[in-house]
């Protein structure tokens, strides 16, 4: 009697990085080396910081808010805006994404926010403006990586870019100055304009969405979707890279001093981001499971729930409170938390995919 056929063996689970370019693969080194050289610069070039903001447009130093439209930019033109409604339709992946990003997650970071660091309030309301700035821009590179699906996540990059550009002001009056006095917690001191954040949301964020979503337009009908994917768009991509380096370079050039200098003040603001990435990840992956969605949806749902656009956080905290305000270094606390913990949620997603979805094909086989 012939022995049945023995099973091929299972394929070895492939590296979520080695999908992605040289560039995109070593994303976290150069993140590292891009906080190093910022803060080396801050320490060796005197008056450097007073140079970098000496000239500012709506607040913001003016290497900032250029690192901060090139980086958007290429994100927003990839989003195919003509396939908004392939997202919009499936009601339990929008709704979904809707009720986490601008119900769920705000609410826990004010939460944690207000448990954590109740005694610090520049640092606790900076932690309230990263959690209403949801992701638009990282989270494709975490996406990726994990085998999301790709096509939904742009979609919802550019669905949160339109609800930050309407809702981000006045979440941030609700947030910072309503829900406090209704629940008799003390804001003493806090001056915070709602126009002045909302100002500062529509030219770091509008400007770009209105450039992306008009160069995909135009942009196809003078070349076609073909060459506009096959050839522009990897044109313009690493400037996302770019620009967020440059960014990140700035940014601790000009707060280099505050974060050197207070190393428990950056492990009391590091604790509410970690706790805030963890539960807002579990949390909405185990969301996206409950209502049926396939594992390429419930990756992507997961992290643009727990990404943050921490550089939209900073230009709004410099902007509204200062370059060397506590908010403002909360924000800059955000990237260092933020990279290696969604670069080790990616891992943590693979490993859950076959055994939350066994019908799912196979990491790279896409």
């Amino acid at each position: 009697m012939n022995s049945a056929p023995s099973a091929s063996p299972a394929a070895p689970p492939m590296d979520p990085t080695a999908r992605l370019s040289t560039l995109d693969r070593f994303l976290p080194v150069w993140i590292g080396a891009a906080m190093a050289a910022g803060l080396l610069l801050g320490r060796l070039v005197p008056g450097l910081d007073s140079a970098l903001d000496s000239v500012k447009v709506a607040g913001v130093s003016l290497p900032i808010a250029i690192g901060l439209l090139v980086m958007m930019y290429p994100v927003l033109a990839k989003v195919r805006y003509d396939r908004l409604d392939e997202v919009t339709a499936d009601r339990r992946m929008l709704g979904s994404s809707l009720l986490l990003n601008w119900i769920l997650g705000p609410a826990l970071m004010f939460a944690l926010a207000w448990l954590l660091v109740p005694d610090l309030p520049e640092y606790r309301t900076g932690l309230i403006i990263v959690g209403l700035a949801r992701c638009i821009a990282m989270v494709i590179i975490w996406n990726d990586m994990a085998c999301g699906d790709r096509e939904a996540a742009a979609v919802l990059v550019a669905i949160n870019s339109v609800f930050q550009v309407l809702m981000f002001g006045v979440l941030g009056w609700f947030y910072l100055s309503v829900l406090p006095g209704w629940l008799g917690l003390d804001t003493t001191g806090l001056d915070v304009s709602m126009w002045e954040i909302a100002r500062s949301v529509l030219i770091f964020l509008g400007i770009p969405l209105v450039a992306g979503f008009l160069t995909r337009r135009f942009g196809e009908q003078a070349m076609g979707r073909a060459r506009y994917e096959d050839r522009f768009l990897p044109a313009i991509d690493p400037w996302a890279l770019y620009g967020l380096l440059f960014t990140i370079v700035v940014l601790f050039a000009l707060q280099g001093e505050q974060v050197t200098s207070h190393p428990g003040d950056v492990a009391r603001i590091a604790l509410p981001l970690l706790a805030y990435f963890v539960l807002m990840w579990g949390g909405s992956y185990a969301l996206g499971r409950a209502v049926g969605l396939g594992y390429e949806r419930t990756t992507t749902l997961a992290f643009t729930a727990a990404g943050n656009n921490f550089e939209l956080a900073i230009a709004v905290a410099i902007a509204t409170f200062g370059l060397s305000s506590g908010e403002a270094l909360a924000g800059v606390v955000g990237p260092l938390i933020e990279v290696p913990v969604l670069v080790g949620l990616v891992y943590v997603s693979l490993w859950l995919r076959p055994r939350l979805f066994p019908a799912s094909p196979p990491a790279g086989a896409r």
